[in-house]
């Protein structure tokens, strides 16, 4: 399955940095958008890696060289972390269960529709 590792890992250093974010919280923005995200597990050490020792100073030279950010990136991000937190409460207050309430598009399975008779 492609971009559910290395893309992944990428993406969320990136969050990182335009961010306040730590590595879970950005990851769980990319899994509002795409829930297949993944990172293996080397990945996710060298995400922990870079919010520990490197993203502090990433941000502050994107500060120096750009200035404040002005892209919509960082509200998107924000917006997606607080989706992504709602839908896992509601999972978690449903047992993991969601109902789809559409049973009328179910059309009759009435056995007598499947039999032959020749």
């Amino acid at each position: 399955l492609a971009g559910v590792s290395r893309s992944v890992t990428l993406v969320v250093a990136y969050i990182m940095t335009i961010t306040d974010f730590g590595w879970e919280d950005a990851l769980s923005v990319v899994r509002a958008a795409r829930s297949c995200a993944n990172p293996n597990m080397g990945f996710q050490r060298q995400l922990q890696d870079f919010e520990k020792h490197d993203v502090d100073q990433f941000r502050q030279w994107l500060k120096e060289e750009y200035g404040e950010n002005s892209s919509q990136d960082l509200q998107e991000a924000k917006n997606l972390l607080s989706k992504y937190k709602e839908q896992a409460e509601l999972q978690q207050n449903t047992g993991g269960r969601q109902w789809n309430n559409n049973f009328s598009s179910v059309p009759s399975l009435s056995y007598s529709n499947y039999t032959t008779e020749t």
